[in-house]
């Protein structure tokens, strides 16, 4: 590891509160998404709740996934997708401007 993990302690913190909220397991999806970073979406395991948290890259990404219990790495396949629950004000979030116009 070239980084220190203390600095990316909320990050795991965040995602350590979902995964027991949420049964004590998710899957998380690793998406880059430019120059913003990676985003680590997470599916919980026991209601299929969407979170998400944003890191640089995915080295980091894959870290911090690592030192969170509970957490698996997956893709969207069909079984992962048809297990996600969003919330209907989820949608809007996600569409930020498009849905206030």
């Amino acid at each position: 590891m070239l980084f220190p993990m203390t600095e990316h302690q909320g990050v795991i913190s965040a995602i350590t509160k979902y995964v027991a909220r949420e049964g004590g397991s998710a899957t998380a999806v690793l998406q880059p998404v430019g120059a913003a970073g990676v985003r680590i979406t997470l599916v919980g395991g026991q209601g299929g709740i969407l979170g998400d948290q944003v890191v640089a890259d995915l080295e980091t990404a894959k870290a911090i996934v690592d030192k969170v219990d509970g957490v698996e790495i997956g893709e969207w396949d069909r079984e992962l997708t048809s297990s996600a629950e969003v919330r209907p004000g989820h949608y809007r979030k996600m569409a930020g401007w498009v849905a206030n116009t």
